[in-house]
């Protein structure tokens, strides 16, 4: 079992009703859980630049239901931030590690941008380990490229963050480019309450986690996309039971390309949530613990 700690281990963690909070070292690296109610087990693998805060909206609707585990992936949160290890494999590698230490054999799964990438994977890795998938607002492994290339453009904003050395200064001295890749991330501004979003850029800013913030993106460019290209996923098939949520106005990732390949994911569907942007589970919480609770009470 992992190690116990104070539900408060830094003076500046965000509190939420009924949250516990404790540490498993795994891999050499100790990582930060925050977990709520009773059940079966959810694991919760947030996105850029978030951390388990992230889920506060979702928490309180799911909670009574299931035992939610939102995991701050490394270099993220209140978790170590080591120099290496963000990479997809390292991160697939941490999570299932995780796993292993709490005891779980098999789990449901939500992930969010870098984290439903993770999930992707995971499920591609150890498909017995994870009973379904729910991934907002991410491309899975089998995308048309016709369809994806010319949506190339959406992502300018990440040849700023992969440069070795640009990367983390941008992110550590330049709050305002944080600021606004959140608030283009919604439809509605409103929606960002001003201590949430200060808690995500502030976390953002620490040298360690703005190298690592760095470091994750260049390891995507460098490996996940080269895959992509060259084909490498077209030899592996999703078996799990996934349902990916995309936001109709989601500035990186339109929905277009979001084709469903039945020959490689069978039990995979698209479901577009209107008139929503990047932040599904911050704009449309209920919708994504609604499409949660069908698609984990679903044989797939």
């Amino acid at each position: 079992m992992p190690s116990q700690e104070p539900s408060t281990p830094e003076p500046s963690m965000p509190e939420l009703d009924g949250v516990r909070h404790h540490y498993a070292k795994v891999r050499g690296v100790r990582l930060h859980i925050a977990e709520a109610g009773e059940g079966e087990p959810v694991v919760l693998l947030h996105g850029f630049p978030q951390h388990w805060y992230g889920w506060r909206r979702l928490i309180p609707l799911l909670s009574g239901e299931y035992r939610l585990i939102c995991v701050d992936l490394r270099g993220f949160g209140w978790s170590d931030a080591p120099g290496k290890g963000y990479d997809t494999d390292s991160r697939v590698a941490d999570v299932l590690a995780l796993m292993d230490e709490l005891g779980l054999d098999q789990v449901r799964l939500i992930g969010h941008d870098w984290g439903a990438w993770t999930g992707f994977q995971l499920c591609l890795r150890a498909p017995g380990r994870f009973s379904h998938f729910l991934a907002l607002n991410m491309l899975h492994p089998w995308p048309l490229h016709r369809r994806l290339m010319p949506q190339s453009w959406r992502f300018w904003y990440t040849a700023l963050l992969e440069q070795p050395l640009l990367g983390r200064w941008v992110v550590r001295n330049r709050p305002g480019f944080t600021r606004y890749l959140m608030r283009k991330g919604v439809v509605e501004k409103a929606v960002w309450e001003p201590a949430a979003m200060t808690e995500f850029v502030r976390s953002s800013q620490e040298p360690a986690r703005a190298r690592a913030a760095e470091a994750l993106h260049r390891a995507f460019a460098v490996r996940d996309i080269a895959k992509l290209l060259l084909g490498t996923y077209k030899k592996l098939s999703l078996d799990t039971p996934t349902v990916i949520l995309a936001g109709e106005k989601d500035f990186m990732l339109p929905p277009s390309v979001l084709s469903v390949d039945e020959r490689r994911a069978p039990r995979m569907r698209v479901e577009v949530v209107p008139d929503c942007g990047h932040y599904l589970h911050e704009e449309r919480p209920r919708v994504v613990a609604a499409a949660a609770r069908e698609l984990f009470s679903s044989g797939g």
